[in-house]
């Protein structure tokens, strides 16, 4: 937690391997005793979700669950997983929908589902909750940390509101000491 400015989506780009050249960084970030610092962005295994859902506005919902399957997937096997993601979020009837046919909460189901399907071992949140309505934000934020728990993904989420902070977990708050990012 920090105010804007002090660098937390810097430290989510640090790890997710996408840190513009203007800025470096010192140290190692490991994940299950690799360096993923050593790694390309494609090679970390770290999914994030963001404030906007960045669903591809080309593709139906399936497709677009379907695109985050790894290449391994062929085939009718990519939809097929798709629509049981689909079915699991009770979602389904909205398979052949395109983004801008459903609800903001939709997307942002849609858009976790779809990070959670590329398998990750991290996941990067960076503000997720920000741009939805209050009585939207809590259902989500509480829906967000049950599927994250389920598939026992590690996380780290950036925020401003200490309502976004799971019960349970470890809150870092700027300004922070070197010694309070060693765990």
């Amino acid at each position: 937690m920090g105010p804007s400015g002090c660098g937390k989506s810097t430290l989510l780009d640090a790890v997710a391997g996408h840190l513009s050249d203007e800025f470096t960084f010192t140290g190692t970030i490991t994940l299950d005793d690799a360096e993923l610092n050593k790694l390309p962005a494609h090679k970390r295994s770290v999914g994030i979700l963001f404030q906007d859902d960045l669903l591809f506005p080309h593709l139906t919902i399936w497709e677009n669950l379907a695109f985050a399957l790894p290449n391994s997937v062929k085939g009718i096997e990519r939809k097929t997983q798709a629509m049981r993601a689909l079915s699991d979020i009770a979602l389904e009837n909205l398979a052949n929908s395109f983004p801008d046919q459903i609800s903001g909460g939709q997307r942002a189901r849609i858009a976790l589902t779809r990070m959670l399907l590329a398998k990750p071992k991290l996941a990067l949140l960076d503000e997720p909750y920000s741009k939805l309505d209050k009585d939207l934000r809590e259902q989500f934020r509480n829906w967000v940390v049950e599927q994250l728990q389920k598939a026992n993904i590690p996380t780290l989420m950036v925020t401003h509101d200490d309502e976004d902070i799971p019960q349970g977990s470890r809150c870092i708050t700027w300004p922070w000491n070197t010694e309070s990012l060693t765990a």
